[in-house]
């Protein structure tokens, strides 16, 4: 059973820095609230676990309060890209119905799709990452229809950090859906400085862990 998975540490600490000034895509702009499968299974993640914790969440009734985003972070994805398109695509063993099934099994839930890219040349996991790929990367998300990104920063060839994200932020307006952009950028660069501009939320701590007292320095440390 993964019951477990549903953890109630939501996404709003992520969000607290947004507001008024963070760019303005008409999304956002309440802290968005829900679910993220890092913290307590990083990459033991699959479809029966995203089922299950959806299933979890309405269950439980959490949805009526706002925790409505279910995101799939690091190791989704397959570990090669395709040959016609370069597209990323999600492991066939973990994600048998693939992404876009997935997307639109949430849907029908009432939940947003959320997904996991890094602005390096691989993820923090060493998947395949969206550096140099931003367009097509983009485009098939939206055509998953995922709805939130979150966007890390490992892998990142010491290109700065406004500059990989921007590009992002640019093709995924371009698709024309619209996508959360969460600069998950880890506060270095003075994050704080600039990234309103560019995403929707953005990081400017350490990881957390799934226990009070990392959510709490995290919180602190945003101040």
């Amino acid at each position: 059973m993964y019951a477990s998975a549903v953890n109630t540490a939501p996404l709003l600490l992520l969000g607290l820095l947004a507001s008024s000034q963070a760019l303005d895509n008409g999304l956002a702009m309440t802290p968005p609230m829900g679910w993220n499968s890092w913290n307590k299974f990083h990459c033991d993640v699959n479809q029966d676990l995203i089922v299950e914790t959806a299933e979890q969440i309405t269950a439980l009734g959490l949805d009526k309060l706002g925790y409505t985003y279910v995101n799939i972070d690091d190791c989704w994805m397959a570990t090669d890209r395709t040959d016609e398109e370069n597209a990323l695509v999600g492991d066939g063993d973990r994600f048998p119905d693939g992404m876009k099934w997935m997307g639109d099994y949430l849907h029908m839930n009432n939940l947003y799709f959320g997904i996991y890219s890094s602005a390096g040349t691989k993820t923090c996991a060493k998947y395949p990452a969206s550096l140099g790929y931003e367009q097509i990367d983009a485009q098939t998300f939206a055509n998953w229809g995922v709805d939130y990104l979150k966007y890390d920063n490992c892998f990142h060839e010491n290109i700065p950090s406004i500059d990989r994200y921007s590009v992002m932020r640019d093709a995924l307006n371009a698709t024309g859906r619209p996508i959360l952009y969460s600069v998950c950028q880890w506060g270095t660069e003075n994050s704080w400085q600039w990234a309103a501009s560019v995403g929707n939320i953005w990081r400017s701590t350490r990881d957390i862990q799934p226990e009070w007292q990392y959510i709490r320095y995290n919180f602190w440390k945003s101040q």
